[in-house]
């Protein structure tokens, strides 16, 4: 906060603050460790596409945010609505991520893809 309040030119209590309301509104979910991406070459990369089922859209879209593993998510046109891209630190917690995903009440369908190397 210290650090933030100094870059920002603000009393630290006035950061506390303003991060406090955005927790509190929604706005903010919750906070995350992002590692340089060749930092562990064991990390699991995918780009997953979402189907999404009536109009629970929103819904799904915070359920996807609140999952650490789902480190970007946008909204597309096409065949699918969401895509979103996924860091795991494994294969096996990349498989937990798949099946949270697809237990998310309003995903009808969903494909993913590993990235497997940078070319």
């Amino acid at each position: 906060m210290s650090k933030l309040a100094v870059a920002l030119g603000v009393a630290r209590g006035t950061v506390q603050n303003r991060l406090d309301r955005l927790i509190e509104t929604g706005t903010l979910l919750g906070f995350t460790v992002r590692v340089r991406e060749d930092h562990d070459a064991s990390a699991v990369h995918a780009v997953m596409m979402i189907e999404v089922a009536g109009k629970s859209t929103t819904q799904v879209i915070l359920q996807l945010r609140g999952l650490p593993e789902v480190h970007t998510l946008h909204t597309t046109n096409g065949s699918w609505d969401l895509v979103a891209n996924i860091r795991a630190g494994n294969l096996a917690e990349f498989d937990c991520v798949l099946r949270q995903v697809r237990m998310i009440q309003g995903v009808a369908n969903s494909e993913t893809s590993l990235l497997l190397r940078c070319v």
